[in-house]
């Protein structure tokens, strides 16, 4: 008898039933973020924080500039930006009862009732205030805010023990970023409390949105070859039934020149067709953007300008940035051919042609991996999109009565739904029920199976024009006279 219980890709529903299409790219992007701003910032660590803009993601995160220690504000950035997507899902692993260290006491300059203290992190837990030998009291003598560069902003109180003070000195804990290691980003389950942190709470998304996560990324930490392979894992398997897109983003300190990106790529294990490796780092003015923070928008972007359908590669489209470069700023140039020597390594990087555009069609499987389903990466997300798709739209079938009513009307209402896409998205679907792949072993274990074609475009990764010199038209122009 069959163990399983549910849909596991292949299977369709209902007459003419309206398709659950979903959001093709929705972000889930996991890292660090300065929940200290929040009014309760334990809240805000490791659960699963879905956003609808990017100012909702910083009234419930918390931001600031800092990118490189404060991750997720990457993506609040680009999202906000860049580009307006949504929604997006975050993941915060800064814990400020586990991630913190003491702040010494900091003396700063009072004008006009108030004071700001230029510590990233300053937590309002454990916070001291004092003026000279006087301390304050919070609320009674003074309140506190943050400003928008994330530094904590104290305004005394008229009338209150501290009016007076040209300086106030503060103590307390400080968020720190730092200590959150790659342990902390994979995450794990307490079978004790059931309790799950990290990328185990990619798990979470569906149930608690109705969106399937499909695409991931950990800007800042996916470099680490662990953190890297387990998001590929993940996407590869998305509640034992839904799959997506890893963006890996390759060690900048290990390949600081493109040469470099094959034996990173390689040593790094990012081989994976659930991945979408990148490199180097992007910039935007001054702002420094890991690849993956900026390609996860832009991917999403994309997609909603196609119809919500993941058929058309983010290879070749203007990314809105001024340029690339080494996570410690070194700048990057390359030109096309070098781009595209990246890309025979399997990795996606970008250069300048009237514009920066993102340059790579190539899943991390390539070079290894040449099944085109795997290797392209518009192929991969379609595959997966129509794996996903089918699953959320026919769901409502399963435990109905296993008769020929039902397979007529699974293959009926998946044949008209993808029709619709044709020939735009793919050149053809088409889905069918047949006796051998249906024996009665199978029936009798309750058990459907449906076999579906499904053809995506794959990317017009080459156009070659043949040029040739016609020596006639040369002699019809000089003479007059046509030629052989």
């Amino acid at each position: 008898m069959s163990s399983r219980h549910g849909i596991f890709i292949t299977e369709d529903s209902t007459a003419l039933t309206v398709p659950i299409t979903g959001y093709s790219a929705v972000q889930v992007v996991i890292g660090t973020a300065p929940v200290n701003m929040l009014d309760d910032p334990s809240g805000a660590v490791n659960v699963p924080i879905m956003a609808t803009k990017a100012l909702e993601a910083m009234e419930k995160l918390g931001y600031c500039m800092d990118f490189s220690r404060y991750t997720l504000c990457q993506s609040m950035c680009v999202t906000s930006n860049l580009y307006q997507v949504a929604p997006v899902v975050y993941i915060n692993v800064l814990d400020p009862v586990k991630h913190k260290k003491a702040l010494e006491k900091t003396e700063v300059k009072a004008d006009a009732l108030r004071a700001v203290v230029e510590i990233m992190g300053i937590l309002r837990e454990g916070l001291a205030v004092s003026a000279g030998e006087t301390e304050l009291i919070l609320s009674e003598d003074y309140t506190i805010s943050y400003d928008v560069d994330g530094y904590l902003v104290i305004s005394l109180v008229a009338g209150g023990k501290g009016a007076g003070a040209e300086s106030i000195s503060v103590t307390g804990y400080v968020l720190d970023p730092d200590a959150v290691t790659k342990d902390d980003i994979i995450g794990a389950y307490d079978p004790g409390t059931g309790k799950e942190t990290g990328m185990e709470l990619i798990r979470q998304v569906y149930p608690r949105f109705g969106i399937v996560p499909s695409v991931a990324l950990a800007p800042g930490y996916s470099q680490i070859p662990e953190v890297g392979i387990a998001l590929s894992a993940k996407m590869a398997n998305i509640n034992g039934v839904f799959k997506g897109i890893a963006l890996l983003d390759l060690d900048t300190e290990k390949a600081r020149k493109y040469t470099d990106c094959k034996d990173v790529k390689e040593s790094s294990g990012f081989a994976l067709e659930f991945s979408y490796p990148l490199w180097p780092c992007f910039k935007a003015g001054e702002l420094i953007f890991a690849a993956s923070a900026v390609v996860g928008a832009l991917m999403s972007y994309v997609d909603a300008d196609n119809d919500d359908v993941p058929s058309v590669s983010p290879s070749n489209k203007l990314m809105g940035i001024t340029g690339t470069c080494l996570a410690d700023g070194t700048e990057i140039i390359m030109d096309q051919d070098q781009a595209s020597a990246v890309n025979m390594f399997g990795v996606a990087t970008a250069f300048n042609s009237n514009g920066w555009r993102l340059w790579g069609n190539y899943t991390g499987a390539f070079p290894a991996v040449t099944d085109a389903k795997d290797m392209w990466l518009p192929v991969r997300r379609m595959f997966n999109w129509q794996g996903n798709t089918f699953i959320q739209t026919y769901l409502s079938k399963v435990d109905d009565p296993m008769n020929w009513r039902l397979v007529e009307s699974i293959v009926d209402s998946e044949n008209i739904r993808c029709a619709a896409f044709a020939p735009d998205k793919w050149a053809g679907a088409s889905i069918e029920y047949t006796a051998e792949d249906n024996p009665d072993t199978d029936i009798l274990a309750g058990k459907m199976t449906f076999r579906q074609h499904i053809a995506p475009y794959t990317p017009a990764q080459e156009i070659v024009n043949i040029l040739n010199y016609d020596v006639s038209m040369l002699r019809t122009a000089l003479t007059g006279e046509g030629g052989e």
